[in-house]
């Protein structure tokens, strides 16, 4: 599958020749021929709410405040009426502190852990259903159309993934449009960003989709809801849990998503079927980006 240079639609794209982010290696391979290659970097980030040490998260490093707001809301550690009044980075002492006018105190709530099934172990605090009974998502429709032109587009986007591997992304539509782009060693890190770039810029979730290069786990379908984004869609595959809470918040859930061929597991009702996927070209066997697991 051919790459596509032009990122001019997206607001957020991947930088896959950013300097920070990879380094070079050396090796040798089965041959016991030396060979070169860029590998992911990771980096620690401890993020602060206020005067309190909350987690210290393993990443490549880019977009620090949005993974900090991002996962300090997808914990409901931040309200949606939260007054955030200061965001700083210190990249010497890799460290980020959200500062709000409410005082804050979740020593409780931390004692509380929940080690996820995300890529470099995703950690959540307190219970993991907490706040799910009142999220209402709203009826949004989605056209096939529009997943089909989306998984094109996505995968044919230059990433860190393609130029080192290693590496989950996530990715904000609308429609048939990607809009922000996010990776990270750990799916829940890149949706973090994204859930940090929607609180950042008060951008809502109601007309949005969710595309993940990683499985769909209940830490995905999870944040996904508390985002308020009410279609999620991988190439790769589902967890039952991951099923079972969709259909019980109503969250449309689309796994399997590659050339013509998808497979709905929660959330039909929103489906319009608007395309013949008979007119979809089958995905080649040995294609850019493979399903992640």
């Amino acid at each position: 599958m051919a790459l596509d240079p032009d990122l001019s639609d997206y607001l957020i794209a991947p930088d896959p020749t950013a300097a920070r982010l990879t380094r070079g290696v050396r090796g040798v391979d089965q041959d016991g021929a030396e060979t070169h290659m860029q590998v992911v970097e990771e980096r620690p980030l401890t993020i602060y709410l206020n005067r309190q040490e909350i987690v210290t998260a393993m990443t490549i490093g880019d977009y620090p405040e949005y993974l900090a707001l991002g996962f300090l809301r997808n914990q409901r550690m931040l309200r949606p009426d939260d007054e955030i009044t200061r965001v700083d980075y210190d990249e010497e002492l890799e460290t980020v502190v959200v500062r709000t006018a409410r005082q804050t105190d979740y020593e409780d709530k931390m004692r509380r852990k929940t080690r996820t099934s995300g890529c470099a172990v995703g950690t959540v605090f307190g219970d993991m259903m907490e706040g799910l009974d009142e999220v209402r998502l709203p009826q949004t429709p989605v056209t096939t159309s529009a997943l089909y032109a989306l998984s094109a587009r996505i995968n044919r986007t230059p990433s860190l993934y393609l130029a080192a591997g290693a590496i989950h992304g996530t990715v904000l539509c609308q429609d048939d449009r990607a809009l922000v782009y996010m990776e990270d060693v750990g799916r829940h890190n890149a949706v973090d960003k994204i859930a940090g770039w929607m609180l950042a810029e008060r951008v809502g979730g109601a007309d949005k989709i969710l595309y993940t290069t990683g499985r769909l786990t209940s830490e995905m379908v999870i944040k996904t809801a508390m985002m308020g984004i009410p279609v999620l869609a991988s190439r790769s595959g589902f967890t039952a849990w991951g099923v079972e809470i969709a259909r019980k918040v109503g969250l449309t859930l689309i796994g399997r998503l590659k050339g013509r061929r998808f497979i709905c597991l929660s959330g039909e009702e929103r489906l319009l079927r608007d395309m013949d996927p008979a007119s979809v070209a089958e995905e080649p066997r040995r294609s850019g980006r493979k399903g992640e697991a």
